[in-house]
C-alpha cells in the first residue's frame, strides 16, 4: 500500500472509530466533561484507551439517569462493536464520495442538494441539514436553502461533511477549503461555513504537515482571520503554546463560548483543536481527549480521528480501534450500507490521484 493510500485509509478508519467512541455520550447538555470523566473513572477506564466501557462496568453504578447513554450505545461500546453504527457523521462522507465520483471536483452546490434528495432519507438529517433538505424539496435553491427559516446556520453540520474534500486534496488545503465551502453554503452561513472550510483544510494539510499544530495553522489560513471561529482556534493554540493544561484550556474556552450552545461550530472547534494539539499526533490520545472534551462528542471524535488517522496512517492506528470495525460501514445513504472501509479508501485514493 502506498503512503497516500495508507493515510487516506487512516482517515476513513479514524473518522469511523472516533465517531463510534463519542456516540454513546453525544448529548452535550447532559454529558459534560465532568460527567464523562466520572463515568470513565467509575469504570476504571482512565486514561481512555479503547471504546467506551459499558454501563455494567461502573462501580458504583450511579443514580438513575445520571449516566444515561444514547439508545445506540449497545452497538458501540467496548466489546460490543461489530462494524460501525449508522451515523450522519459517516453518512455525509459517503454522500460526498458519491458526489465527487459522479460530478468531479467541478460539482455545484445544486448538485450537492440533488445528491441529498436522491440518496439520503429525510429523517436521517438533523438541524441545518433538515431545514435545507425541506427547503430543497419545496423548490428553493441555494443560498436560500441555507437562510430561509433556518436557526441552525452556524451549527456544526457543515463541518462534519468536510472530510472527503480534505482526503481528496492531499497537501492542497486551498482546494480542500474551496470544495468544502461549495458544499457548506447549501445549509450554512458565517462560522458554519468557515468551520467546514477550516476542517477540510486541516485534513488536507495533515498529509504533509509536521504534526497537528502545522495542520491547524494551515486551516486557519483558509478562513477570515477576524471570524469568531478563527479567533477561538487561535486562542486554543496560544494557551497550548503557553503550557496551559488541557483541562484548564477547555475551562477557559467554555467561559468564552459556552453561551453559543453545545452544537454550535465555534465551541466544538475549540474542543477539537484542543484534542488535536494536546493529542500531539498520537491517535489514541487525540480521540480520547477530544471525546472527553464533551459537547458534540461523536462529531468531534470523528473529525479528530480523521486528522489523526491521516497524520499517522492506517497501519499505525492501534488495533483496538480498527479490528472491531470489521472493515464494514453501516449507512442510510443509498448504495453504501455494508460497504468495505478499505474499498471506500481505495475509491478516495482514485479521486486524490485524479482518476475519478
Amino acid at each position: 500500500m502506498s503512503e497516500l493510500a495508507d493515510r487516506i485509509h487512516g482517515g476513513w478508519l479514524g473518522r469511523i472509530a472516533g465517531n463510534m467512541l463519542g456516540k454513546p455520550v453525544e448529548r452535550g447538555d447532559h454529558w459534560t466533561r465532568d460527567r464523562i470523566d466520572r463515568y470513565l473513572r467509575r469504570a476504571g477506564a482512565l486514561p481512555l484507551e479503547d471504546y467506551l466501557p459499558p454501563p455494567s462496568a461502573l462501580t458504583p453504578p450511579g443514580e438513575p439517569g445520571e449516566f444515561e447513554l444514547r439508545p445506540e450505545w449497545g452497538a458501540c461500546v467496548r466489546g460490543a462493536v461489530h462494524g460501525s453504527c449508522r451515523d450522519d457523521d459517516v453518512d455525509y462522507a459517503l454522500l460526498v464520495l458519491g458526489l465527487l465520483e459522479r460530478h468531479g471536483m467541478e460539482f455545484t452546490t445544486e448538485q450537492v442538494g440533488e445528491r441529498w434528495l436522491l440518496s439520503l432519507p429525510y429523517l436521517a438529517t438533523f438541524t441545518a441539514e433538515r431545514v435545507a433538505y425541506r427547503n430543497l424539496a419545496n423548490g428553493l435553491r441555494p443560498p436560500l436553502t441555507a437562510t430561509y427559516d433556518n436557526p441552525y446556520q452556524e451549527w456544526i453540520g457543515a463541518l462534519i461533511r468536510a472530510d472527503v474534500y480534505g482526503w481528496s486534496s492531499p497537501g492542497d488545503p486551498r482546494r480542500a477549503a474551496s470544495l468544502a465551502r461549495r458544499d457548506a453554503v447549501l445549509s450554512h452561513t458565517g462560522n458554519g461555513v468557515y468551520g467546514a472550510m477550516w476542517a477540510a483544510a486541516v485534513i488536507s494539510a495533515a498529509f504533509t504537515a509536521d504534526g497537528p499544530r502545522e495542520a491547524v495553522e494551515a486551516g486557519l489560513a483558509r478562513i477570515p482571520a477576524s471570524s469568531r471561529l478563527a479567533r477561538t482556534v487561535r486562542r486554543v493554540v496560544a494557551l497550548h503554546e503557553a503550557g496551559v493544561e488541557w483541562a484548564d484550556t477547555l475551562t477557559e474556552l467554555e467561559a468564552e463560548t459556552g453561551g453559543l450552545g453545545w452544537i454550535h461550530t465555534v465551541p466544538n472547534a475549540a474542543v477539537l483543536t484542543a484534542g488535536l494539539l494536546y493529542g500531539d499526533g498520537d491517535f489514541t490520545r487525540t480521540v480520547a481527549l477530544t471525546v472527553r472534551g464533551g459537547l458534540d462528542t461523536d462529531s468531534n471524535g470523528a473529525t479528530a480521528g480523521s486528522v489523526a488517522g491521516v497524520l499517522c496512517g492506517a497501519a499505525a492506528i492501534p488495533e483496538q480501534w480498527t479490528v472491531p470495525l470489521e472493515d464494514t460501514v453501516r449507512s442510510a445513504v443509498q448504495g453504501f450500507d455494508g460497504a468495505s472501509i478499505r474499498e471506500l479508501a481505495e475509491r478516495t485514493v482514485r479521486l486524490a490521484e485524479g482518476g475519478g
